[in-house]
């Protein structure tokens, strides 16, 4: 299952998360989501979803799996899928997050932005909300570092 993920990983490598705007921008030439490539594995995405295969406990409006923890042969990222329709708990991220979001179903966004790369840069914190639709999000970590906050 961890190949599914190799091209968000290698676009991710050595990426600096503090500024977002850049760290977006670059993610989107090495992996561009509106490429054959990127609708691709989008669809891919969606079909492993639907089979079970990943974001497989919990129940709608958000649903969550865990691909793998930070290891070497992930880049040190721990990779979370998550299928959403509405908000999911608060949480930070020390060390930033990139997420690749993917249209399930209507015209979703999460945390107001459309389908695609978003970057949260280390120490923010947020509700992280889908509207309009079902989004599914795979979620990189750096070091898996990510912290529940009430």
């Amino acid at each position: 299952m961890l190949e599914l993920f190799r091209p968000l990983l290698e676009a991710a490598e050595g990426l600096d998360l503090s500024d977002t705007a850049e760290a977006e921008e670059t993610l989107a030439e090495l992996f561009d989501p509106e490429s054959p490539e990127g609708r691709d594995l989008s669809a891919a995405l969606i079909n492993a979803w639907r089979n079970g295969e990943i974001a497989n406990q919990g129940e709608m409006p958000m649903m969550w799996g865990r691909v793998t923890k930070a290891v070497p042969e992930s880049l040190n990222f721990t990779i979370d899928v998550v299928v959403m329709d509405g908000a999911g708990p608060r949480h930070r991220h020390p060390k930033g997050e990139i997420d690749y979001c993917v249209a399930v179903s209507g015209l979703p966004k999460f945390d107001g932005r459309e389908p695609g790369w978003v970057v949260m840069e280390p120490g923010s914190e947020h509700v992280p909300t889908a509207t309009g639709g079902v989004m599914l999000i795979a979620y990189l970590l750096p070091e898996g570092a990510f912290e529940f906050v009430k």
